[in-house]
């Protein structure tokens, strides 16, 4: 049974780079950079672009994830995906922060230089925090329902325009929201390999079990 169970693991491991694709794609464009694909966008905060919703969206993908793990608990198939994913939240926006003080990349607004690393504190573009953890946050649901429901590919909507937004305020590079999406998808992609998420096995069981069997 485990044997295969890796082996259905292993076989949604292609999905990853499929997912990736299409960001890859609609950045592809002459600049500079570590890929020759970095260029500074017009900025563009108005309607859907604007910041509030930007927040909105973080805000948001953090409170479902811990509302639906409580709520459902680990127990549940779904409370199980949602726990995986406050896994890769955490783990990959733990990430994300070494990488921006590691290589304290300056923004775009902050000289329009792509090539700008190793600034110093206060430069912190590399990679982006937001959009990984809206890649996180999805790449559970997605990775572990794909090939029975090929629709749950659409979730990916969410880091895709997280990436937009930031590009558009001018606070990230192509490079920057592409790592991104490669490390919180990477991660998620990780927690859907662990029997039991690590939070789990860490807080007590009460915790796990879901609020909706309680009460």
């Amino acid at each position: 049974m485990k044997r295969m169970q890796n082996r259905a693991k292993r076989s949604r491991a292609p999905w990853l780079l499929c997912l990736l694709l299409p960001l890859g794609w609609a950045t592809a464009h002459a600049g500079g950079g570590p890929f020759g694909i970095d260029y500074e966008w017009t900025l563009d905060q108005r309607g859907i672009w604007a910041r509030s919703y930007q927040l909105g969206l973080r805000d948001a993908a953090i409170a479902a994830t811990g509302f639906g793990a409580l709520w459902l608990g680990n127990d549940d198939p779904v409370g199980h995906e949602f726990w995986q994913s406050i896994d890769a939240e955490l783990v990959s926006g733990a990430g994300a922060e070494v990488l921006k003080y590691a290589f304290s990349r300056a923004r775009p607004f902050q000289g329009n230089d792509p090539n700008e690393w190793f600034q110093g504190h206060g430069d912190e573009s590399f990679p982006s925090g937001e959009v990984t953890l809206q890649a996180s946050f999805v790449a559970p649901f997605v990775f572990d329902n794909v090939r029975a429901h090929p629709w749950v590919v659409a979730l990916e909507i969410l880091p895709v325009y997280d990436a937009i937004a930031r590009m558009k305020s001018q606070a990230h590079w192509q490079s920057d929201v592409l790592a991104s999406w490669l490390l919180g998808t990477g991660v998620g992609y990780w927690t859907t390999t662990l029997p039991v998420p690590l939070t789990v096995r860490l807080l007590p069981r009460g915790l796990s079990i879901g609020l909706d069997r309680r009460f």
